[in-house]
């Protein structure tokens, strides 16, 4: 019995043969002269502190002298063992192939680190976040560090200042290296830009034989400092600004969750008005079921999921490069819908499996902090070093990502060694056995390192590692951890209480302005009716006398009042601790309702 086959109709997203070669050929040679080439140079171009474009551009062709030379070493020795080889003839190609399997190498040493890292963190992140308490633990945590490097920030700020200060009083107005001065000056703070303008004397020349003066080195080296710790300083107030609104909320989702009204209150009213449409749909009621209720549920699912996609991940990777029988789960879906002539599953498959194996990898170059060097901060408030090297991570990691995909699938032929139509992508890599031992040996076994790297992300081998080193890592069980936890804790109530305190105050100026502001418009409007009118008689040089000392009066009446209507706000306002004290009772500074009484001749707080 002939069974037939399913026909193979040309499907409509279908790409004609030669535009995926231009394609890849375009996109791949683009990343390797972008990582290899101009972001290096653009790093050390935002990094330098020249005062000119020339100088800048001489600071970079310095500093990747060495860079440069590293590769051309390595290059060089994969030339060597193509030309000592017998077997091997040198040629165009050949040489092309080295340079990208070198290129590829190096990407997939890196990809399999991250990979092996995501896979398990991502998972974990969602479960975690599902946890009662979790994430508000960790917020506190976080507070805490983040109140040290601010500390840091601003006193590193400091002393940087002090020395802009210093340079800013040696070199005068005519000095020839004045112009740098005023470079360094714009990048400082406008604060620090007040005081020294303040003290800055432009009558005084410059003596060139009694002083000494920095040199022009020296205050490269300076700009590059100043750049450096505004940046810091900026970059960590905005995110103690942030994480104390992250814990707010977080703070106010714990209160709500007992509520027994289904409605969710908001310690603190958003600064930015939302948007009508949101306030709708997104009303106090669906926010109370979402983040009470819906939400933990959610990212519990989300997690099994995802560890599930995780499990599929690690199993094919340690099993790919075995072809009968195939053992990767990716293969077998692909040859499964081969059979059928399924394109648009294929197509599908393909990508959900290079979409998630991009999240696990990429997120993690989102997560890296190599100190202060490296750090991709949120809000826009990443330096450009770090920018320009999270693009040459990016541009690196994206060939060898695409290769272990294909190796995952069994489309490379050099991998699944059937005599099957290349991919586009393959054409452009060339043929990998030019090095033989890289082809079938580095690019097939390595991967399955990724085993290790994720039972060591699980047990948080590398948290427990640098806790040891003595960087604070969140650790549950950790005496260090629930310091720093308690230490957060304290910080966040007390910026609360500070933030109520502006809150309370606001209100009642705001109150104080509504009730009594008109009240003293009228009676301000009806003194200058009623004047007397035998000084309508006085010359013009009179009355405009009289007129100005009235308007200084009445502006020093208006200055007392706010004055005193500032000095007599305390902090923390409480009635009952004003009423116990039989001094302040006598005195008849205050009324047993916590009002004030009258302070001044003026007698303008009587009806407060």
């Amino acid at each position: 019995m002939l069974v037939r086959q399913r026909p193979c109709f040309k499907p409509w997203s279908y790409i004609p043969d030669g535009i995926m070669p231009i394609f890849w050929r375009v996109v791949y040679w683009t990343s390797q002269f972008l990582t290899w080439i101009l972001l290096p140079f653009m790093q050390s171009y935002a990094r330098s502190g020249g005062f000119s474009i020339t100088g800048k551009i001489k600071t970079a062709l310095i500093e990747n002298a060495i860079y440069y030379g590293t590769y051309l070493l390595i290059f060089g020795a994969f030339l060597i063992y193509v030309a000592v080889n017998p077997h091997l003839h040198l040629e165009w190609n050949q040489l092309q192939t080295i340079g990208i399997a070198a290129a590829n190498t190096w990407g997939l040493f890196l990809l399999v680190l991250l990979l092996g890292y995501g896979l398990v963190e991502i998972p974990r992140s969602y479960w975690n976040g599902a946890k009662r308490g979790y994430l508000l633990m960790k917020t506190y945590f976080k507070a805490a560090k983040l109140m040290t490097e601010k500390a840091d920030a601003e006193e590193t700020l400091e002393d940087v200042m002090e020395e802009v200060r210093k340079v800013n009083e040696s070199i005068k107005y005519n000095h020839p290296l004045r112009k740098c001065v005023d470079t360094i000056l714009k990048k400082c703070p406008v604060e620090y830009q007040e005081k020294m303008g303040r003290n800055m004397d432009d009558y005084e020349d410059f003596d060139e034989k009694h002083n000494t003066y920095p040199s022009e080195k020296s205050l490269v080296k300076l700009h590059k400092q100043v750049i450096y710790s505004v940046q810091r300083h900026r970059r960590t107030q905005v995110q103690w600004q942030i994480l104390l609104e992250q814990a707010f909320y977080l703070e106010d989702v714990a209160k709500n969750e007992t509520s027994a009204t289904c409605q969710f209150v908001h310690t603190f009213q958003s600064p930015e008005p939302e948007n009508r449409f949101i306030q709708y749909f997104y009303n106090p009621t669906v926010e109370w079921y979402w983040e009470c209720l819906l939400r933990p549920w959610f990212y519990r699912v989300l997690a099994v999921v995802l560890s599930i996609f995780s499990v599929i991940v690690v199993w094919s990777e340690c099993t790919f490069f075995s072809t009968t029988p195939v053992l990767s789960l990716f293969a077998v879906f692909i040859q499964l819908a081969e059979k059928t002539y399924n394109y648009i599953y294929i197509e599908i498959a393909c990508f959900l499996s290079i979409f998630f194996l991009s999240i696990c990898v990429y997120s993690t170059v989102f997560r890296i902090r190599v100190f202060n060097y490296y750090y991709l901060a949120s809000h826009h408030q990443t330096d450009a070093y770090s920018l320009l090297f999270s693009g040459m991570l990016f541009c690196r990691l994206t060939p060898p990502l695409c290769l272990n995909f294909l190796g995952l699938t069994h489309m490379d032929s050099s991998i699944s060694h059937q005599n099957t139509q290349p991919t586009a992508y393959t054409s452009i890599m060339g043929s990998m056995k030019v090095l033989s031992f890289i082809a079938d040996g580095f690019y097939i076994y390595y991967p399955m390192l990724v085993v290790i790297l994720c039972i060591a992300t699980y047990f948080s081998l590398g948290t427990r590692c640098l806790n040891l080193l003595g960087f604070q890592q969140f650790m549950g069980d950790n005496d260090m951890t629930s310091d720093l936890v308690d230490e957060g804790k304290e910080l966040i109530r007390r910026e609360k209480r500070k933030r109520q305190r502006q809150e309370e105050g606001e209100s009642r100026r705001r109150e104080w302005k509504e009730r009594y502001g008109h009240s003293r418009e009228d009676s301000t409007r009806n003194r200058n009716v009623h004047i007397d009118p035998k000084e309508s008689n006085f010359s013009d040089i009179s009355t405009n006398r009289s007129a100005s000392k009235y308007t200084r009066a009445n502006n020093r009446t208006e200055r007392d009042r706010i004055e005193l209507l500032q000095d007599a706000e305390p902090l923390d306002f409480n009635a009952e601790t004003f009423t116990d004290d039989p001094l302040e009772s006598e005195s008849g500074r205050y009324q047993p309702g916590g009002r004030y009484l009258s302070m001044s001749r003026s007698r303008i707080f009587d009806d407060v």
